[in-house]
């Protein structure tokens, strides 16, 4: 029973330093994102005449689209696949492997 528990304890342990990397990443990837979008647009402001000019929002617009994206992956915050989509798939998967063992062992 000792070992079955330490290996669970473990694997607590791995999935939560997971989960934190994956939060720190978002948060170091949104802050790359403010820090260089914000130098870009200065930039643009002081060297412009056209500041609101389409074309200098390009780059935070769509990588914006890749932060959002990642914010959606990192906290589970998803409006194609919710939880209860996420269930029913799983339990499929689950009954089709139960399915085919029963027929490999009949």
């Amino acid at each position: 029973m000792g070992i079955v528990m330490e290996n669970f304890n473990q694997d607590k342990l791995e999935r939560a330093k997971k989960r934190v990397n994956e939060i720190k990443g978002f948060y170091i990837h949104f802050a790359v994102y403010l820090a260089i979008n914000i130098f870009i647009l200065v930039n643009i402001g002081l060297q412009s005449n056209n500041f609101w000019h389409w074309g200098h929002f390009i780059t935070p617009f769509f990588w914006g689209i890749g932060v959002l994206f990642h914010w959606m992956h990192t906290f589970g915050k998803n409006p194609f696949f919710s939880k209860s989509w996420e269930e029913r798939q799983i339990k499929k998967y689950m009954d089709k492997d139960r399915e085919d063992a029963n027929k490999f062992l009949k």
